[in-house]
């Protein structure tokens, strides 16, 4: 291609690489339409048209509004809300836009659904998040771009590439703009399973971290909590990777305030803030409940003002521009897009 591409005039050039490269479309599902919005705004292409809706028997219907032959599609649904729904309306998608000629179809996941369910942890228990990744391989996804992933091995459920993101160069960045005692901080893991999330921060900040070991007796539930490492007279920053009820953050922020902390910030890459979470944070000690907007954050931020939100529309958008240009996504791993 190379060689005829070098005796052809500029113009036959311009034309053979956009037949090379086919055009992004971005369409988004129910999930998060703004996420889509601001995605679609940062690469300068608008929201692809797409209707989703459902027959009277509750049967969802997709219909992609416009020519999809050869273009490089990405579908951007995260695993909130009605998650069943979208995960189904998703599924949909994919298989619509593959059987509509389309060149490549990109599931963008920002959440990925059913993530917490990845290992087989006691007798007769399914594994649903390989259940999903089979699902999206048949539906005819050729790519998934997800952040975060609860268990980094669910990468490996997939036949096809999988690209996770992370949220921490974004979250450092917060840290170092917004807490001014950020040199005088301890990062604290409220679990041991999120232990090298926490040093690699603790390392890039050059800061000490800490450990709160919890016993659980079931699922939502904790039962005993014990703090390994020195809190006292530091800002304590609390990193995991997703809040659901937010029981364990706020029995953490406790005992690190009974450990001596001066203040307790929580910083999480998936706010899914379910049944008592909102009250549980207006009733902890927070000094803000950080979070990034790869689920919908408005009526939360309403009903709690300690939520604040980091947009990473530019991290996602960035990977969907190397993606498509065949570039590396590697440099987003440690750097946040200007």
């Amino acid at each position: 291609m190379e060689i005829i591409a070098g005796q052809l005039s500029l113009q036959e050039n311009i034309v053979l690489k956009h037949k090379i490269m086919p055009n992004i479309k971005i369409f988004s599902g129910s999930s998060h339409l703004d996420l889509a919005q601001k995605i679609a705004d940062r690469l300068g292409i608008g929201v692809g048209k797409v209707v989703s809706r459902k027959f009277s028997n509750q049967e969802t219907c997709v219909e992609i509004g416009e020519s999809v032959r050869g273009e490089d599609v990405y579908i951007v649904q995260s695993g909130c809300g009605s998650i069943n729904d979208n995960l189904m309306e998703m599924l949909i998608m994919i298989h619509a836009c593959k059987i509509a000629s389309a060149s490549r179809v990109t599931a963008l996941i920002p959440l990925f659904p059913y993530a917490r369910q990845d290992k087989k942890d006691k007798s007769r228990a399914p594994i649903s998040a390989k259940l999903v990744a089979n699902m999206l391989s048949i539906a005819g996804a050729d790519h998934i771009i997800t952040m975060d992933l609860h268990a980094s091995q669910i990468q490996g459920f997939f036949d096809i590439p999988v690209d996770n993101l992370y949220a921490e160069p974004a979250v450092l960045k917060w840290i170092r703009e917004n807490i001014v005692e950020w040199k005088n901080s301890v990062i604290v893991s409220p679990d041991a399973g999120g232990a090298k999330r926490v040093t690699s921060i603790a390392d890039r900040l050059n800061v000490e971290f800490a450990l709160i070991h919890k016993e659980r007796k079931k699922a939502n539930e904790v039962d005993r909590m014990v703090l390994v490492g020195d809190v006292r007279d530091r800002v304590a920053i609390l990193v995991d990777d997703m809040a659901d009820t937010c029981g364990t953050i706020c029995h953490a922020a406790d005992k690190l305030l009974l450990a001596g902390a001066s203040k307790v910030y929580a910083i999480l890459t998936h706010g899914i803030f379910s049944g008592p979470a909102l009250s549980r944070i207006n009733n902890a000690a927070f000094e803000a409940v950080v979070v990034t907007n790869t689920t919908p954050q408005d009526d939360h931020m309403r009903q709690a003002n300690r939520i604040k939100t980091i947009d990473i529309s530019p991290i996602l958008a960035e990977a969907i521009r190397r993606t498509h240009n065949g570039e590396s996504v590697s440099y987003l791993f440690s750097n946040v897009p200007l």
